[in-house]
């Protein structure tokens, strides 16, 4: 072989390694001893709706103010009995007492501007309360409600969860979320070319989030009632409680050995 055909392959080679190590020293990744990574798991559970809040209501109009307190305060407490008869375990709360007058509708045309303006009188009174109903009897709400809907109306009505079932949730929302955390160190590590046993937990904070609602709202549903006659029929109402879904965040600091 000549010499300068020796001399070419020798400068290819080293050309060769030369590219080699630029290649391994580009792609080689950092030291990650010591590393800190903050690392943000999140966590949920969900679970049937076995709480009710419904909000019953009369109202009563008449021209005279005492008239219509008197058959509020009647229908209130025919009411109340109804359903504490037909749920004995309910939680029953009255509020929002309420009594407005009724004035006449103003005029179609506008009054001269040079007369005084005449002080209306109430032609009406317009009375009515509200009765909260917190029950777990979900399986019976519908025979209670429409029971009650002889003398009062539905207002509205909230599902959501008892204190006993979140409570019970809590930690299964714990462990769900400390679960993903576990998944996503593991994950983290294996990206950073590291065992997952090289990862050390410094610092979990659950208050990090920003998650600081407390319990979650209960799914609203509104429903329009109709007061008839305690001797007439009410059907039942159709009631879907629904679930609901428990959420946490929580935020790790790791360090890599």
């Amino acid at each position: 072989m000549s010499l300068p055909r020796m001399f070419l392959i020798a400068g290819l080679v080293l050309a060769a390694h030369a590219n080699a190590r630029a290649q391994a020293q580009t792609v080689a990744a950092p030291a990650t001893t010591g590393t800190l990574v903050i690392v943000p798991a999140n966590g949920e559970v969900r679970h049937a709706n076995d709480q009710a809040i419904v909000t019953f209501a009369v109202e009563e109009h008449d021209k005279d103010k005492n008239a219509a307190a008197a058959r509020v305060n009647r229908k209130m407490k025919e009411g109340t009995e109804i359903v504490r008869r037909a749920d004995p375990k309910a939680e029953l709360k009255t509020q929002g007492y309420f009594t407005y007058p009724v004035y006449p509708e103003p005029p179609v045309q506008p009054l001269p501007a040079s007369r005084t303006p005449v002080r209306q009188v109430p032609i009406g009174w317009r009375v009515g309360q509200y009765l909260e109903v917190k029950t777990t009897n979900l399986a019976e709400l519908p025979k209670t409600a429409a029971a009650a809907q002889k003398i009062l109306s539905i207002n509205n009505i909230s599902f959501g969860l008892s204190p006993a079932t979140e409570k019970r949730l809590d930690d299964q929302r714990i462990a769900e979320t400390y679960r993903n955390l576990n998944e996503r160190i593991a994950s983290i590590a294996r990206a950073m070319g590291r065992r997952p046993s090289d990862a050390v937990l410094d610092t979990v904070d659950f208050e990090g989030s920003g998650n600081y609602a407390g319990r979650p709202e209960m799914q609203m549903v509104t429903v329009s009632g109709s007061r008839i006659r305690a001797s007439g029929e009410m059907p039942e109402p159709s009631f879907e409680p629904g679930e609901t879904t428990l959420q946490m965040r929580l935020v790790g600091k790791v360090k890599f050995k």
